[in-house]
């Protein structure tokens, strides 16, 4: 079965332009879904679009920007779809920043990139290739579903990662929260133990040993009818720990070895259960 895009169009670096399909690089279906019950019968709640505790129609909703407590402007399906954006079709690469130079606060959501029809494959892989050989990110602005987004691209394997942006007005600034921290002076012996320490606990990263093992372990028990593992959690003391004894306690343990990867577990066998009906927003009066 061929493979959805999320969205298709071109991405154009000054006078080269090439057809790409982008896909979701996020597996939603892997995540550990939890839906609200019903404890006195088991059953699935629903929620339905009500407005003054009246049931209504998804063709009577549309957006609003709330411009004051209680006021909005109301934008229509079809007026958003209109807009005449030129990043709708079209990821133009505008500069080009060195990969490092990002913090990891700005991005968002990842998305595979790929060249759509054969006529795209060799400036896809030219484009790749001086990426990858520059140590550079493509920066531009993409509009999906009427917003525009702000996207990073870099190679990733034989493809193209597209990951967007968060904007510098949708972040809160540290001020607030690191303000008071005080900037005492550091101790250069508990500095170089410190980084000792980091040196010897410096490993590749492998997240296929990571695994949701708490939670996962507690669905599985309940479906094999039998009682959760004990996870022991490792609460630290409420004392003072001095940080030198401390850091040099550390540096006298073994090294600790990358756990190994969790073997798949029989599934249990299914329960039958009721279909359960879509799940929908409530409304509280407002459009949202």
């Amino acid at each position: 079965m061929a493979l959805r895009p999320y969205w298709s169009g071109h991405i154009r670096l000054s006078l080269v332009t090439l057809a790409v399909n982008i896909y979701p690089a996020l597996s939603r279906s892997r995540q550990i879904p939890l839906h609200e019950i019903y404890r006195k019968t088991g059953q699935r709640v629903h929620h339905q679009n009500v407005v003054d505790g009246e049931p209504i129609e998804n063709d009577d909703i549309v957006k609003g920007y709330e411009v004051e407590k209680g006021e909005y402007v109301i934008l229509e399906p079809q007026e958003i779809k209109d807009l005449k954006i030129p990043s709708k079709r079209t990821l133009d690469i505008t500069q080009f920043v060195d990969a490092d130079t990002i913090d990891g606060i700005y991005f968002e959501t990842p998305y595979f990139v790929t060249p759509d029809g054969k006529g795209s494959e060799s400036a896809f892989a030219v484009i790749r290739e001086a990426l990858r050989g520059a140590g550079k990110i493509g920066i531009g602005q993409l509009a999906i579903s009427g917003r525009e987004r702000l996207c990073a691209i870099k190679p990733c394997g034989s493809g193209i990662m597209l990951e967007t942006l968060r904007y510098e007005e949708e972040i809160r600034k540290s001020d607030p929260y690191f303000g008071d921290i005080p900037k005492g002076s550091i101790d250069k012996e508990e500095l170089s133990l410190a980084k000792e320490l980091i040196k010897r606990k410096s490993a590749s990263f492998k997240p296929e040993t990571f695994h949701k093992e708490a939670l996962q372990e507690l669905i599985d028990s309940k479906l094999e009818h039998r009682e959760a593992k004990v996870i022991v959690e490792d609460k630290p003391g409420g004392k003072v720990v001095n940080l030198m004894d401390a850091l040099r306690k550390s540096l006298k343990e073994k090294p600790a070895t990358a756990p190994k990867t969790k073997a798949k577990a029989k599934p249990a066998p299914k329960t039958k259960a009721k279909k359960p009906a879509a799940r929908k927003k409530v409304k509280h009066g407002r459009a949202a």
